[in-house]
């Protein structure tokens, strides 16, 4: 068999974008994916069924009309799990086909199978009995990561799930004890709030999502509580087991999960998720074949261009670790199909926006307070409230805030911080100023059309110019 250009070993984000890249630059390529459809963990099990999951919360529950009706979120049982996975079934069959799609049209060729390197220039494929080879000048490894399953702990897809498991459920539980407040747990944990699951999260650091901005994550912990969320705080799980219920308890089969701490705090609840920490799928891949190895959460290591330590050889995604994101993966992919194949890029990875799909969605790009603080750079912010803005009274949501960080010397926008309705489009605004270096008065002399929450961006902007003059 003639060789390839380029075989990618996984069907994400980021493997997607490097094989069609390569196929535009003319080049002969294939995608090894162990799953019998493409997309991997963002289409399947991660990104876009999480996120479909939140849209149908939001909307079958009427959560975006509660600042008008009064109303607290519907009950777990006007809202039904067949409603759910329906819904989110819809969204993941129709990304299905738009990446099948994708990847047809550019002539990348797809085969079914566990990948894993013979050699340096070979790879080959395993599906059931069926297996093949595969030659090829360059390499790119995207598996993915999957749900970290410390020992210890039974997980069963209903009583004790991961992240996977919880879009199992064949019901919805009257209480959920989530364990992590990373991404994954504090976006299903406000999910669940918001369906009026009685949650508690559980996280052993002191605040959540350590990398956000501290304000917005003030906030955001703030308004989880007045949702009526319990938040356990510096307290870490260390023994989980299903126990017989209290007499007279309606728990489904008289059984609850108890998750004990290391405080020895004791909670219980109906279903706990386990959200702490993924671990990179290369376990399969044969790496010592190739004089390669991953650390013990099984991450790749790559330098700027996504190269491993074998030249011919990239990786990119999950896979190679923070941020992780469905966004950054798939320029991860893109950048490393350029490299390969000579095509200059100008790639800014310190502008790759990150968006956190709770209730409410937080999104940020470049510099927190902390980060600026911590570097001595003399800055300023601003910060426009929704209620304060047109647009935010006619959505009803009193809540969110955009935040704008600036140099005090240049005026340079530094950081944009986002919470509330729309957080994760309101950002790229924000990106795209400070990807052109842009000053604060350009949204000070810029209008904005009225009502938006664009217009967030103008209020801050003066918020931050009146702080400079002292006024």
């Amino acid at each position: 068999m003639e060789p390839y250009d380029l075989c990618v070993i996984g069907s994400g984000p980021a493997g997607q974008k490097a094989a069609i890249q390569a196929a535009k630059l003319g080049k002969r390529v294939c995608i090894v994916e162990r799953r019998e459809v493409v997309g991997g963990v963002a289409i399947n099990t991660g990104t876009i069924p999480s996120k479909a999951l939140r849209e149908a919360i939001i909307h079958l529950t009427g959560f975006e009309h509660r600042a008008f009706t009064g109303d607290r979120p519907a009950s777990n049982a006007k809202v039904t799990i067949e409603d759910l996975t329906f819904w989110c079934q819809q969204v993941i069959k129709g990304e299905i086909d738009v990446v099948k799609s994708a990847l047809m049209r550019n002539g990348v060729d797809l085969y079914t199978g566990t990948g894993s390197f013979v050699d340096e220039k070979t790879v080959e494929y395993t599906h059931g009995k069926v297996s093949g080879r595969i030659s090829s000048e360059y390499f790119l490894i995207c598996t993915g990561t999957s749900p970290a399953r410390p020992d210890g702990i039974e997980f069963d897809n209903q009583r004790v799930v991961d992240a996977d498991g919880i879009l199992k459920l064949n019901h919805l539980p009257k209480t959920l004890l989530v364990v992590g407040g990373g991404v994954i747990g504090t976006e299903y944990a406000s999910m669940m709030q918001a369906l009026g699951v009685k949650t508690t999260l559980i996280e052993g650091r002191h605040r959540l999502l350590d990398f956000v901005d501290q304000e917005i994550g003030e906030a955001l912990q703030y308004h989880l509580r007045q949702s009526g969320m319990t938040l356990r705080m510096g307290e870490k799980v260390v023994k989980v087991e299903v126990v017989e219920a209290p007499q007279h308890s309606q728990a489904r089969e008289n059984k609850l999960v108890e998750a004990t701490m290391e405080s020895g705090k004791v909670l219980r609840a109906e279903t706990l998720l386990y959200a702490v920490g993924r671990q990179g799928c290369t376990g399969s891949l044969a790496l010592e074949n190739v004089g390669l190895d991953a650390d013990k959460r099984g991450r790749i290591t790559v330098n700027e261009k996504y190269q491993t330590e074998q030249p011919h050889i990239y990786a990119a995604g999950d896979v190679i670790g923070f941020p992780a994101l469905a966004s950054t993966s798939m320029e991860q992919g893109r950048i490393s199909a350029c490299h390969m194949f000579n095509l200059p890029t100008n790639s800014t990875p310190e502008l790759f926006p990150f968006g956190i799909y709770a209730i409410p969605e937080i999104s940020m790009v470049g510099w927190t307070e902390e980060k600026l603080t911590q570097e001595d750079i003399p800055f300023e912010s601003g910060i426009a409230n929704y209620r304060e803005i047109a647009r935010g009274q006619l959505l009803g949501d009193y809540i969110g805030m955009l935040k704008l960080l600036i140099h005090q010397e240049t005026r340079q926008v530094l950081g944009v911080h986002v919470s509330g309705t729309g957080a994760t489009e309101l950002i790229h605004i924000g990106q795209a100023v400070m990807a052109l270096r842009g000053t604060v008065d350009y949204f000070v002399d810029t209008v904005f059309n009225y009502p938006t929450l664009a217009e967030c961006y103008k209020v801050a902007a003066l918020n931050c110019v009146n702080k400079l003059q002292h006024v």
